[in-house]
């Protein structure tokens, strides 16, 4: 068994797709690794929160001893159910005008957990070919029957329903506004439209790359283009743009309670410690106002956009993750070392994240990021592209 295991690794090694655990010493926008100080271009930290030292004073300064609990020693339905959870999903459920919240550890609690809750063999899923893992997981431990449709195909989907609308109870359509991988978006009302015309489809939306970004009070994709209240199951992370840890699900209060009595990942998990829900409550109350530093974030994109897009293929991002396609793994590799030597922390993404060919750099904008440090990325990209 161990030569066997042993063979696998001398495989992804030999087509450099190997992956090791590397240390870092974050240091608000940069991080140090092995003693060199790069700025980062891989966190999903994408307003710049998870290191600011204002706002953790501030924060500290409104937590007493008492709420300072790092453990909540149970699942929700046992002991972990503190105040601060209910503080927080009735915030989150004003904040998107919807009737309730749901609180999970994770998005991948989340999106592994929700869909086996809600389905069962009547049930369909359509959904896009570019889905997270924690998606696709979570379709894999449901009953229902999948269709996984091609990316952004709005008419191969549209097929899709008409055919099976009348064959199955529900059908869920399943995807994400902003892929983390290429950075593309999906066309949301054009997604309600299509929902709007059968009783019995839902819309299943992932705003995990969205969430603090987009919209004027930083709530996603559907916040900006004007559906949060067409949309059935919305999620979002807190470990992205809110800087903390955990995901929440928008969804009506009959669904809530469902889920609380039928989702294995809220069920039989402890519940996340009270200290940190108290830093997930101060930073999306704070989120609601930055908008300012959306617009440079937005600002910054643009820039990055214009210069690389052009090199991608037909791939084009429309939001702050911005791809570097590069083909083959080895390549990807060798541009991320000379990319870290020159002072920027990109990290090669390659197969299985992505399918084989289309290795690339992540490039994860953040609002730290300067003006001079995305004219120093492009040119410095520009300058090793032609030696390559």
């Amino acid at each position: 068994m161990t030569d066997s295991y042993s063979s696998r690794l001398e495989t992804l090694d030999r087509t450099g797709n190997l992956r090791q655990l590397s240390e870092i010493d974050p240091q608000g926008g940069y991080l140090q690794r092995n003693g060199i100080s790069m700025l980062n271009l891989s966190s999903n930290d994408y307003l710049g929160l998870a290191d600011n030292e204002i706002l953790k004073t501030e924060f500290l300064q409104t937590i007493n001893s008492r709420d300072c609990r790092f453990s909540s020693t149970s699942s929700r339905l046992l002991t972990g159910n503190y105040p601060v959870y209910t503080r927080l999903e009735e915030r989150l459920a004003r904040l998107y005008d919807a009737e309730s919240a749901l609180v999970f550890n994770s998005g991948y609690h989340a999106n592994s957990g929700i869909l086996p809750a809600v389905t069962d063999s009547r049930s369909l899923i359509l959904a896009d070919k570019l889905i997270h893992a924690s998606l696709v997981d979570g379709i894999g431990l449901s009953k229902a029957r999948c269709i996984r449709y091609r990316h952004n195909n709005y008419e191969q989907l549209e097929r899709l329903v008409f055919e099976n609308a009348k064959q199955y109870n529900h059908i869920f359509i399943v995807t994400e506004s902003i892929f983390s991988m290429d950075g593309d978006e999906s066309d949301l009302p054009r997604l309600v439209a299509l929902k709007r015309q059968y009783p019995n489809v839902y819309l299943y939306l992932d705003e995990a790359h969205a969430f603090g970004v987009r919209g004027l009070h930083g709530l996603g994709c559907a916040e900006e283009q004007g559906v949060i209240g067409d949309i059935d199951f919305l999620v979002g992370t807190f470990g992205k743009a809110a800087a903390s840890v955990g995901a929440f699900v928008i969804c009506s209060n009959k669904m809530k309670q469902y889920l609380v009595n039928t989702m294995r990942t809220l069920i039989f998990t402890t519940a996340l410690p009270p200290i940190n829900l108290e830093w997930t409550l101060f930073i999306v109350n704070k989120i609601y106002d930055m908008q300012a530093r959306r617009e440079h974030l937005d600002r910054i994109a643009h820039r990055v956009r214009e210069a690389l897009n052009p090199l991608n293929g037909g791939i084009c991002s429309s939001s702050h993750i911005i791809p570097y396609i590069l083909g083959e793994s080895e390549r990807t590799v060798d541009m991320a070392i000379r990319l870290q030597r020159e002072g920027f922390y990109l990290l090669p993404v390659r197969p299985p994240t992505v399918p084989p060919g289309t290795s690339r750099l992540r490039i994860s904008l953040n609002a730290e990021c300067s003006d001079t440090d995305i004219e120093r990325l492009i040119h410095t990209i520009q300058h090793l592209q032609q030696s390559l």
